[in-house]
């Protein structure tokens, strides 16, 4: 089996960005699909590993996005097999559902911008959260959270305002709220008018994120980098 990897894409303005090269950089080849306009394989079969993409979505919003059903049939699947698998936002709240957790729409408190994340006791031996050391800036974009994490899942790291920020289920399946494939340029493209009616600067985001954009970066890609050992591990194994 080849080092390829399904990227489900759920908003056509979100893709992998950087975190597609840096998983090209590793030999890891990308087969990223925008769901709304492709149709998602049945199974995934033939891929070493998973990426399932943010949106501005509930894991079940079938009449708003018929493609979710698919998706979570490919999520049920990547933990049914323990392959590697990365859930980003949505996606993280995807796996959260599939594997019996709760999520809820418009609760708790909103994270705009970097926003300093912290790894458990079990995150600090985790082969990938371990990469953010005592904590890293991370993009957050997010109304809704994952208000409980199914039973079997470990905790590996938390931001000061939510708990549920990454978690492992087995040994290769990971959920995250933060976007690691998201960098302080990236925000130029976010909605300013929407911001301001939730009484937020835009160019204050911005800024705050180019404030920490060499520690982001380089966190978030020893974070994609570990990701793709265990992709590749499981090529060789």
């Amino acid at each position: 089996m080849s080092a390829r990897v399904l990227v489900v894409i759920n908003s056509a303005a979100s893709g992998p960005r950087r975190l597609g090269v840096w998983l090209a950089d590793r030999g890891v080849e990308v087969e990223a699909i925008v769901a709304a306009d492709q149709e998602l394989p049945s199974t995934l079969d033939g891929y070493a590993g998973l990426v399932l993409l943010g949106g501005g979505l509930m894991p079940d919003d079938d009449h708003r996005a018929p493609w979710l059903a698919s998706e979570r049939a490919l999520a049920a699947e990547a933990v049914r097999r323990d392959l590697p698998t990365l859930g980003i936002c949505l996606g993280g709240q995807l796996l959260a559902h599939v594997a019996g957790g709760e999520v809820a729409a418009n609760t708790g408190p909103v994270e705009r911008g970097a926003t300093p994340i912290h790894p458990t006791a079990a995150g600090r031996d985790d082969p990938v959260i371990a990469t953010i050391g005592d904590g890293a800036p991370m993009i957050e974009n997010h109304q809704d959270m994952i208000t409980r994490l199914p039973a079997e899942a470990v905790l590996l790291a938390s931001s000061d305002a939510v708990a549920h920020q990454a978690f492992r289920l087995g040994a290769h399946v990971r959920g995250v709220q933060f976007h690691p494939e998201a960098s302080a340029g990236d925000l130029a493209r976010w909605d300013d008018a929407a911001l301001r009616g939730e009484g937020r600067s835009l160019p204050d985001l911005i800024a705050a994120a180019e404030h920490v954009d060499a520690h982001n970066t380089a966190a978030s890609r020893r974070l994609v980098d570990a990701y793709a050992d265990e992709v590749l591990a499981g090529v060789t194994s």
